[in-house]
């Protein structure tokens, strides 16, 4: 089987590199190394002994063990890998074969759709719908879930629109999962950005045909790390093994100790970049206010992007393209997201970056008509 290309990583691919105000990432503002060590109390000289020899394959003890604090299961559940993507990656994998039904969210991140659908899987989307940055219709994604569904595939707090569930969804969605023996893969990789609520708890926690996905590029800052990992079951990482003798083998012990650190210091790692986000997010909801007449969105609940659509903007991609060419302001069109009236915004940045690029951003919309 063939993958679609990945539309959002060919819109960055280049413009990530050379805009001036990127309000696109869905990630927080990025650590250096010395900062990353300086909040976990050490520096650069106690990396100096690292010895770079081949890790695990499920990746080495120190970072599974701080994982396995961290987050409350059991170090023989872990797989720490390239990113959450290549867990995606090696899940799909390991889990899906040609015709398994697959129900996925729409909009939403292409790895999650297409990795399955490149193994051959049937994908059944759920629209989902929000209010107030919660989702109103998890019942139709319930109703999709049936004898016949392999894997359910679901993201929350949700990228692009920064929406999420209430604990009772969580419970029901897992319900329905255990009903008919059906997977659930939950992609927690904004788990610990969230507004004026708790973290939702991890479904493997609760449900042993659960898999989880999380990474330190979104809430933690670090996305040239590339350090992310699956919680599952043996078989499931068992199967993920066998494919990454073919693919990357395991993770460099030198990335593994400063991502071990990170894990063990997460509390100070998260908490400015939160606070951050939380004024960042307030300064994003008088923007949407202030431009209502030509601006429609939820303000997220969690995570740090925004999914409005621009209703003045007959074809946003070309505006978007027309405001990083010209005005050096970077969004991501929402036809990378299946939604080409939609743009996602970024608020997980410097302020001063986002006050900037939504200046810009509003005075290129047109007025209403």
């Amino acid at each position: 089987m063939t993958i679609t290309p990945a539309l959002l990583e060919d819109w960055l691919r280049e413009r990530y590199f050379t805009t001036t105000f990127d309000i696109s990432s869905s990630g927080v503002e990025n650590y250096t190394v010395d900062e990353v060590l300086a909040l976990a109390g050490t520096s650069a000289a106690s990396l100096g002994g690292i010895m770079f020899r081949d890790s695990h394959s499920l990746g080495g003890e120190p970072l599974r063990a701080a994982l396995a604090r961290r987050y409350g299961v059991d170090p023989g559940s872990i797989i720490a890998t390239q990113g959450s993507s290549e867990a995606i990656y090696l899940v799909m994998h390991a889990l899906l074969e040609a015709g398994d039904e697959v129900v996925v969210q729409a909009p939403a991140y292409h790895a999650l759709v297409e990795v399955a659908a490149s193994v051959g899987a049937r994908i059944v989307p759920w629209a989902m719908r929000t209010e107030d940055g919660i989702v109103t219709n998890e019942d139709e994604l319930i109703a999709l879930i049936g004898p016949r569904t392999k894997l359910v595939v679901v993201n929350f707090p949700h990228n692009p629109t920064g929406a999420t569930v209430t604990p009772g969804q969580q419970d029901a969605i897992i319900e329905a999962c255990a009903a008919h023996g059906t997977r659930l893969a939950w992609d927690g990789a904004f788990r610990e950005l969230v507004y004026d609520r708790e973290p939702l708890p991890d479904p493997v926690l609760r449900y042993e045909r659960a898999v989880s996905f999380g990474t330190l590029s979104k809430a933690y800052g670090l996305p040239g790390l590339r350090v992310g990992w699956a919680f599952a079951a043996p078989e499931v990482l068992a199967g993920c093994v066998r494919r990454r003798d073919y693919l990357s083998l395991a993770l460099s012990p030198l990335v593994e100790a400063v991502a071990t650190h990170a894990v063990e210091h997460a509390d100070e790692l998260l908490r400015p970049r939160l606070a951050q986000a939380t004024a960042n997010r307030k300064l994003l909801a008088d923007w949407l206010a202030a431009h209502a007449d030509r601006v429609a969105g939820d303000l997220p609940a969690g995570g740090v992007t925004a999914f409005p659509a621009l209703t003045t903007v007959p074809d946003v991609t070309a505006f978007a393209d027309r405001l990083d060419r010209e005005h050096g302001v970077l969004v991501v069109p929402g036809n990378c997201f299946g939604r080409p009236e939609h743009v996602r915004v970024g608020f997980g940045g410097p302020a001063d970056e986002l006050t900037a690029g939504l200046t810009r951003l509003g005075d290129l919309l047109p007025d209403p008509s």
